[in-house]
């Protein structure tokens, strides 16, 4: 591993530790991590309390430094440039640099309201030593008007998390997203932090993900709890980029291959996704009845899920070596 070179110190080593760290792993969106970085600075806690990591992975790593000597003079802020690319490795670095009890993750394109970071604190503290993850709403910012092909069951895919209703520790069927997530440091450290080999590095050629599920569930198997924390509020950048079928298609179908990685039940299940994927294009008319079926252009955000659906399973069923059932 390459050293990290940091633009500014901080004050991480002085003093008490604070309560909290909000930590912003980043590439190449200077443009935008201005506005992340500024609502962490305007959190409505003293200085003292919570601290801001920014962890910068940019591949010009003279110009991520210049970036951040607009930070220096921050009592709070540390501005690290990590070489060794990959966002599994800048949030270890975070966890690593940081002596707060809670660290939280805030993306890059989002912002934080201004109590993000006292909800969180009040939600571990409420809850005690045994909840070790939480993370809140993450509102949209939409960088074009939402599709009407895009129906609320894929909001998940860019990041839109709203279960109402107030703190939690959260359901089966509710989950929580990277763009605001926070964990007791000491058993994230424990575990090993995130898995280096999961989750994006540099651009979106690769849409591999589950780092965080990865985490959740061997935080969960130290008997820790997921809480919802839906006052701990955040603001997240749809970019237009992502507001596109083929992106979605692609985002299925990555999902499909972190999911082969990380989920040892995913060959018991393969033959039922074939068949899946299969009645799926049989429903199709006859020019779509094949893999053209997975790319066709539709407008009923229905038929636009159920589409993306037989995309993961038929992934699912090509990486699992097309199983048949016995």
């Amino acid at each position: 591993m390459q050293p990290t070179a940091k633009a500014s110190t901080g004050t991480a080593a002085d003093g008490p530790a604070p309560r909290i760290a909000a930590a912003i792993c980043t590439y190449n969106r200077h443009d935008l991590l201005a506005l992340a970085i500024d609502s962490c600075l305007a959190q409505d806690m003293a200085l003292s309390d919570y601290e801001i990591i920014v962890v910068d992975n940019s591949p010009d790593h003279a110009a991520a430094a210049q970036f951040g000597e607009a930070y220096k003079d921050r009592p709070n802020l540390t501005y690290m440039v990590e070489k060794t690319p990959g966002l599994s490795n800048a949030r270890n670095v975070a966890a690593r640099h940081t002596r707060a009890d809670v660290i939280a993750y805030l993306d890059d394109d989002a912002i934080a309201k201004p109590n993000w970071l006292r909800e969180l604190v009040r939600a571990f503290e409420s809850f005690g030593p045994s909840a070790m993850i939480a993370g809140g709403k993450i509102s949209p910012i939409w960088d074009v008007p939402r599709p009407a092909w895009l129906g609320d069951s894929k909001l998940g895919h860019v990041s839109v998390v709203d279960w109402g209703g107030a703190t939690r520790v959260i359901k089966r069927n509710e989950w929580i997203a990277g763009a605001n997530i926070s964990f007791r440091r000491a058993p994230l450290l424990q575990i090993g932090g995130f898995d280096t080999e999961l989750g994006r590095k540099g651009p979106e050629s690769s849409l591999l993900s589950n780092e965080e599920t990865d985490v959740l569930r061997k935080l969960s198997d130290l008997g820790g709890l997921a809480l919802y924390v839906p006052e701990a509020e955040v603001d997240h950048l749809v970019d237009r980029r992502r507001l596109d079928q083929m992106w979605f298609r692609r985002r299925s179908a990555w999902q499909a291959v972190s999911d082969s990685i990380n989920d040892p039940t995913v060959d018991g299940w393969a033959a039922d996704a074939m068949d899946n994927a299969l009645e799926y294009l049989l429903r199709q008319p006859p020019r779509y009845r094949s893999v053209a079926g997975f790319n066709r252009p539709l407008e009923d955000p229905e038929d636009f899920e159920a589409q993306l659906d037989a995309i993961y399973n038929y992934t699912i069923a090509m990486l699992s070596g097309f199983k048949g059932k016995p």
